[in-house]
């Protein structure tokens, strides 16, 4: 017989960190994939900026979809608070790393990407394999 044990999703700390890290292993990912498209393909650096907040955005997105989709509530609050530790944790690796913070405007954007992909995951179709919570 199966033992019911309590889903990784079940915990609030647990899925937002589970969460977070998916969101940002994907900015990473997109953010390499298009410092690629710009070397190889483009090869001028104008539209830099709009590819690493298009990343950024994209990285919330995903990250706070995933949370809403397995968390199925509160999928505003949940999204934005993902995209604010995502901010967080990119603020810390500029301080870490460059000496100075993140602007406010990476904030704004992954706050409200990450918000949008909270409600999109909270009304998306239930996984099949999800054990209630």
């Amino acid at each position: 017989m199966r033992r019911h044990r309590k889903s990784l999703w079940a915990s609030g700390i647990l899925s937002m960190t589970a969460a977070v890290c998916c969101g940002l292993v994907f900015t990473a990912a997109a953010a390499v994939l298009s410092a690629a498209l710009i070397y190889y393909v483009m090869g001028e650096m104008g539209l830099s900026k709009a590819f690493a907040g298009f990343s950024l955005g994209a990285g919330a997105c995903i990250g706070a979809y995933i949370y809403g989709k397995y968390r199925r509530r509160w999928g505003l609050f949940g999204g934005s608070l993902c995209g604010a530790i995502m901010y967080a944790v990119i603020a810390a690796a500029g301080v870490i790393l460059l000496g100075e913070p993140a602007g406010i405007k990476k904030l704004l954007l992954l706050t409200i990407c990450g918000a949008a992909g909270g409600v999109a995951g909270v009304n998306s179709k239930r996984p099949k394999g999800l054990m209630d919570q």
